[in-house]
């Protein structure tokens, strides 16, 4: 218990000094895209390239990536009825909002999560290779067959997921763990210290972020669908993920806890980046990305105390 509160102490005092390093300008009005780069295109590849080189890859692939997919589909499909044939919302933007309730952000806050609580990278890879390589893509290729504006082919569509870096860091670290092969330690170190900035750096542009924005200013008449997508991102996405973990794969113990506390992560900002390009949906992703960020610390905490 003491060591998850001390985690979530570490990742709050980061977030509360990107927050302050935001708000007085000390970095720079650019300070947060540069940062936000910076971890994805090249310190968070390492990271996960070293954390999974050392992993056991059946625990990646097996129940933690099980859960992973069982939550997040059933919790998609769930609010996918809900908006589409109770709310009556448009198909397109009936999927957009069912990303925003159901895509977790297992990038910027989940790896700092997973470092700091979990005490392991690697408890998040199932959900962030489950997202990247498929979930999200699948989500892009139904959006491509309802609407006019963008048209996905299959060889752009298989592009779009290996010229993610993160896919990359993670495919050649699971490979280098399935092979057996150990890199040599000067190839290594350099990869090592790399991956060191991407948690620091995640966190202060997640502080960052969170200066300014005030969200259901301009709800449009969605504010329901956004408080309900927040609920089913923060509540039910957890709740599936635990049930499923516990009654049908028998977990326990940190297995279980990993599992439900990378579900109730925030809402991933790349839905507001989809949903801006489809230009469907952009209000209820715009504000739930916000409020479930806002939100996210202290409710994972509360997940943490109810597990523990």
């Amino acid at each position: 218990m003491l060591g998850v509160l001390a985690g979530f102490f570490v990742v709050w005092c980061i977030i509360l000094v990107g927050m302050f390093v935001g708000r007085r300008g000390i970095l720079g009005e650019n300070a947060r895209s540069v940062l936000s780069a910076l971890t994805f295109f090249v310190a968070s590849p390492a990271l996960l390239f070293e954390t999974l080189s050392k992993a056991n890859v059946h625990d990646v692939f097996a129940a933690p990536l099980l859960v992973a997919a069982v939550g997040a589909v059933a919790t998609a499909a769930i609010f996918f009825v809900i908006v589409r044939f109770l709310l009556k919302r448009p198909l397109p933007e009936s999927l957009t909002s069912s990303m925003s309730a159901s895509l977790a952000n297992s990038a910027n806050l989940g790896i700092p999560i997973a470092v700091y609580v979990l005490g392991d990278a690697s408890y998040v890879a199932p959900l962030l290779i489950f997202q990247l390589a498929f979930f999200t893509p699948l989500f892009l290729m139904i959006l491509d067959a309802t609407t006019s504006t963008h048209r996905t082919t299959p060889l752009s569509f298989v592009l779009m997921i290996l010229r993610n870096p993160m896919i990359v860091g993670s495919g050649l670290g699971l490979a280098v763990a399935a092979t057996g092969w150990q890199v040599p330690q000067l190839v290594m170190e350099p990869i090592r210290l790399i991956g060191g900035a991407a948690i620091p750096a995640m966190l202060l542009a997640f502080g960052m972020s969170l200066n300014g924005s005030r969200p259901l200013q301009a709800s449009a008449g969605r504010r329901t669908d956004t408080l309900l997508a927040c609920f089913f991102k923060l509540i039910v996405h957890p709740l599936l993920a635990y049930l499923f973990a516990r009654f049908a794969l028998g977990l326990e113990d940190q297995a279980l806890f990993a599992a439900v506390v990378t579900s109730a992560l925030p809402t991933a900002q790349n839905v507001f980046v989809i949903a801006s390009r489809y230009r469907t949906g952009l209000v209820v992703a715009k504000d739930t990305v916000l409020i479930t960020t806002v939100v996210a610390v202290p409710a994972l905490t509360v997940v943490a105390l109810l597990l523990a």
